[in-house]
């Protein structure tokens, strides 16, 4: 009998440690799309909007069925800008149900979420959102220029794109939900989390997120933005 309570209590510490290491590989995986997203030159989210970014959501491999609207389920991450521009610890998030729109049909997709101002990024801290029903979500520009010459995005908040055999473009995604999966946090941080608290900075980073931080262009002392600073960085280079 002792022997079968071991072997039980081993086989559910090598499931959890399998379920936490699925957890943290969402991370990576978060990571790599965004990188070979934004490596495409003049191909990827355009370079402003990033810096301008409130909150980015990344959501790699979203199954998709049938054509124009159909069942669809992904999961990812999202991670918000806090006190002195850096990045909060990720939050996994799950993407249910919805439509791509005509372009992208049946098959697998990466989706990225780039959220403009603070009311986007509110919505999609509360514990369920609708893509396009609770804030004005558009598709994306793509190119480096792109952002300047499109006057739509003064009015949208969230901005939606998608990688789908090899082709990435803006796209449209409404009545898509998501929400935070709170089973993953919980394996990530090894306790209970707030969906919230963590986009708000006030859960210590894990250092299983470095990666993306890394993809997300966050240098040491924060990112370089601002002109003075790309001034001062061209000045030390003459």
């Amino acid at each position: 009998m002792k022997r079968l309570v071991c072997l039980l209590i081993v086989g559910s510490a090598g499931m959890f440690a399998a379920n936490e290491d699925a957890a943290i590989e969402r991370i990576d995986e978060a990571a790599r799309v965004f990188h070979e997203i934004n490596a495409a030159a003049d191909k990827g989210i355009p370079q402003d909007l990033i810096e301008r970014a409130k909150c980015v959501a990344i959501l790699p491999g979203v199954k998709k069925g049938g054509f124009v609207v159909g069942a669809q389920y992904g999961k990812g991450v999202m991670t918000c800008r806090t006190t002195g521009n850096r990045w909060s610890g990720p939050s996994t998030v799950r993407l249910e149900g919805g439509s791509f729109g005509a372009q992208i049909g049946a098959g697998e997709s990466d989706v990225v979420l780039v959220v403009l101002n603070d009311r986007g990024a509110r919505k999609l801290m509360e514990s369920k959102f609708t893509v396009g029903g609770d804030a004005a979500v558009m598709a994306g520009p793509v190119g480096r220029d792109a952002a300047a010459k499109t006057d739509a995005l003064m009015t949208a908040e969230i901005l939606s794109y998608a990688r789908s055999r090899g082709a990435f473009a803006g796209v449209t995604l409404n009545g898509s939900t998501l929400r935070p999966d709170n089973d993953d946090n919980t394996k990530i941080y090894g306790k209970a989390v707030d969906h919230k608290d963590i986009l708000m900075g006030k859960v210590a980073r894990p250092a299983s997120a470095s990666a993306l931080y890394s993809a997300l262009h966050e240098l040491p002392n924060d990112h370089v933005s601002t002109e003075a600073e790309r001034a001062r960085t061209v000045k030390k280079t003459k």
